[in-house]
């Protein structure tokens, strides 16, 4: 069997979204360190790999990937049969997914870049944080949530009663932005108890633990 081959590191939010789904379906893999911090993913050979430049990349045979919840979907199709049913299969379900996919990668995973900007890659360039862009962000994460919870009320996981990728695809995500108080509290609200409930549902999962394991090894 080919060797799967992740490109990228574990402080990157898409790459630990592959390994989170590598993890859950039991599947043994080689992650490649790329050095970000001298612009490698910028340079050949990644380049070959995935010519936008940025992490993480994907090998598995004559399989070559780029964008996370791509190489996710193709994980769960390829080893179907393994560990965690990822997808749905049935044609009403998989739609059911497959739209809670598409909110969380234009909605969520919107506004969780402009959060990435702002709270960590303009303070590592030395740039300022714009907090009116912050703010706006911030109260358009609220309307999504509000949204989530009303979904969340009807099922127990966003694309359904089981858990699959529709959920796995915020965990990176939502973990990072627990980390700053102010959006803690709009994910950990009170005033949303089954997205509370859903959110420590997901990030307690086993597979989870052993992707923040690898980033605290990879240090």
């Amino acid at each position: 069997m080919a060797t799967i081959k992740v490109h990228g590191v574990c402080v990157s939010a898409p790459v630990r979204r592959v390994l989170l789904c590598l993890y859950e379906k039991g599947l043994d893999f080689e992650l490649v360190p790329v050095d970000y911090r001298t612009a490698e993913n910028k340079k050949e050979p990644f380049l070959s790999l995935n010519p936008f430049g940025q992490l993480p990349a994907f090998e598995h045979g004559d399989v070559i990937m780029f964008e996370s919840r791509a190489i996710n979907y193709y994980l769960a199709q390829e080893y179907a049969d393994k560990g965690t049913q990822l997808i749905r299969t049935s044609g009403k379900e998989m739609a059911e997914m497959l739209v809670w996919m598409e909110v969380e990668s234009l909605h969520f995973g919107s506004v969780f870049r402009i959060f990435s900007r702002e709270r960590v890659f303009n303070p590592l360039k030395g740039l300022p944080t714009d907090t009116a862009v912050l703010e706006e962000s911030k109260a358009k994460l609220s309307n999504i949530l509000d949204v989530y919870e009303a979904r969340l009320g009807r099922s127990k996981y966003l694309g359904g009663d089981t858990f699959t990728l529709a959920d796995l695809h915020h965990i990176p995500t939502i973990a990072s932005m627990m980390k700053a108080t102010d959006w803690k509290e709009l994910l950990d609200s009170d005033s949303r108890p089954h997205v509370r409930a859903w959110i420590a549902d997901i990030t307690a999962r086993p597979a989870w633990a052993k992707v923040l394991a690898l980033k605290k090894d990879q240090k």
